[in-house]
C-alpha cells in the first residue's frame, strides 16, 4: 500500500458535484477544509485488495454469527438494547428480513493486516463518494488502473432482489432527517438505484411521517415527493436506537411497514457486538480483542460507546493513561473496550478504510483520513486505486 501525491483534477470540486457529492468542503471557523480530498490517492496491489474483500465477506457472516448469540442466548442487557424492543428484533431475525448495507471500518495493520473497528451496519454514509465519486475520479486520473468498487452496480442488483423478494410492495418509501445535506444526498442518492432497479419511491423527511392509529399505519408526510399513503416499505437513515425512543416507536412493533434497514441490524451497528464476536471467535486474524471491561487489555484500549457515532466520546488508554479522550453526547448505554490498533501515519495522515458490504457481499473499500488517532466528522475521503494483477 502507498500514499500517492496527484494533481487534482481542474474543476474537481464541479465534478464531484456533478455526481452528487456536493459536500465536499466542510465550513469550519478556522476557515473551510476539504473533506473530498484528490490531492492524494491510496495505491493497493492486487493481493492487498484480495485480503481486503476476504476479511470483508468473512467478518460479515462472523458478526452474523455473534447476532444469533445474543439472540439464542439473551444477551440484550449486555448490548444495552431496551427491553420493549426485543420481540421486533428477535421478529425480524427470525424473518431474516432484507438487508441492503453496511460498512466495515478496518486498520490496516503491520503486515499487511486487515483489522477491524467497528461495523457501521444500520445508517453508513460515505457512500456517494465511495461508489461514484471515486469511479469517476479513477476514470479521469487513472484509466489504466482498477478499483475495488461494484458498490454501484450491486446496489441496483439489491433492490432488484427486493422488488423480487417484495412483489406486493407498490412504493418504496425513502426518509431521513431535513436539513443535513450529506444525508440528503446519501438518500437521494440510493432512491436513484432503486428506480435504475425499476421501484416506485417517494421520500418524506422523517419528522412529517405519521401514524394511522385506526389502520394502525405509518403513512408518509406531507414533505415528500409524492401524495402521502400508507408505508409498506421503507429506508430509513435514521438509527434504530433513535426509533426506539422516539414517540412514534411505540407503534413500531404493530405496524406492518417492511424497514431498511431491519430491525435485526441493531445487533450489528452496536459496538458490543464486537466483545460478543471476540468471545465467540477469539484470536480471529481480522479482530481486535474487545470485551465489555478493560481488565486483561494491559492497560492499552480504546473505550468507545456502544452506540456511539464519528468519534464522539472516545477514549484511547496507552500504558494506564489517557492519551486521547473525545467530547460528545454518547456513553449512557455503556462502553467496549477493544485493543489498540496501530494506525499506520503518512506523514501525520491516519487512513482508516471503509469495507462496504451491499446485499451480503464485499462490495468495495473508501478510504478516510484523519490528522489524528480518532476518524471524525471532518475526517478527509481519498480515491484508491490498485494495480491489476498480471
Amino acid at each position: 500500500m502507498r500514499r500517492v501525491q496527484i494533481s487534482p483534477r481542474p474543476n474537481w470540486k464541479g465534478l464531484v458535484e456533478k455526481v452528487g457529492l456536493t459536500y465536499h468542503t466542510h465550513v469550519t471557523p478556522a476557515g473551510p477544509r476539504p473533506y473530498w480530498d484528490e490531492s492524494v490517492c491510496y495505491e493497493f496491489s492486487s493481493d492487498e485488495v484480495d485480503r481486503f474483500e476476504k476479511a470483508i465477506q468473512d467478518l460479515h457472516s462472523l458478526l452474523i454469527e455473534a447476532a444469533g448469540e445474543v439472540v439464542s442466548r439473551g444477551l440484550w442487557e449486555e448490548m444495552g438494547i431496551p427491553a420493549d424492543a426485543v420481540p421486533m428484533i428477535e421478529r425480524s431475525w427470525k424473518a431474516d428480513e432484507f438487508s441492503l448495507y453496511g460498512r466495515f471500518d478496518f486498520a490496516w495493520m503491520p503486515g499487511g493486516v486487515p483489522k477491524l473497528l467497528e461495523y457501521n451496519a444500520d445508517t453508513p454514509t460515505s457512500l456517494v463518494e465511495a461508489s461514484v465519486a471515486q469511479w469517476f475520479w479513477l476514470q479521469d486520473r487513472q484509466p489504466t488502473m482498477d478499483q475495488f468498487n461494484s458498490i454501484h452496480e450491486r446496489l441496483i442488483a439489491a433492490w432488484k432482489r427486493f422488488g423480487t423478494l417484495n412483489p406486493s410492495i407498490r412504493t418504496c418509501d425513502f426518509t431521513s432527517v431535513e436539513d443535513n445535506l450529506e444525508d440528503d444526498q446519501t438518500v437521494s442518492y440510493l432512491i436513484d438505484t432503486a428506480m435504475q432497479a425499476g421501484l416506485k419511491t417517494r421520500w418524506s423527511a422523517i419528522s412529517d411521517i405519521g401514524y394511522d392509529r385506526e389502520q394502525q399505519v405509518f403513512v408518509s408526510g406531507d414533505s415528500g415527493t409524492a401524495p402521502g399513503g400508507p408505508m409498506e416499505s421503507c429506508f430509513k437513515l435514521y438509527p434504530w436506537e433513535w426509533m426506539f425512543e422516539e414517540e412514534f416507536g411505540k407503534y413500531l412493533p404493530e405496524a406492518p411497514t417492511s424497514w431498511i434497514e431491519p430491525p435485526w441490524k441493531a445487533l450489528l451497528s452496536n459496538k458490543a457486538i464486537l466483545a460478543v464476536a471476540w468471545r465467540k471467535f477469539p484470536n480471529h486474524p481480522n479482530l481486535l480483542p474487545c470485551q465489555l471491561e478493560p481488565d486483561g487489555l494491559n492497560g492499552n484500549y480504546v473505550r468507545k460507546p456502544k452506540l456511539g457515532r464519528e468519534g464522539s466520546n472516545v477514549t484511547i488508554v496507552r500504558g494506564g493513561n489517557v492519551e486521547v479522550e473525545t467530547p460528545g453526547q454518547y456513553g449512557v448505554e455503556g462502553y467496549v473496550y477493544q485493543a489498540t490498533a496501530e494506525i499506520p501515519s503518512f506523514g501525520g495522515n491516519r487512513p482508516v478504510f471503509g469495507g462496504w458490504v451491499v446485499d451480503n457481499e464485499a462490495a468495495g473499500i473508501g478510504v478516510r483520513e484523519s490528522d489524528g488517532p480518532v476518524t471524525d466528522n471532518v475526517s478527509r475521503f481519498v480515491p484508491h486505486y490498485f494495480r491489476p494483477a498480471v
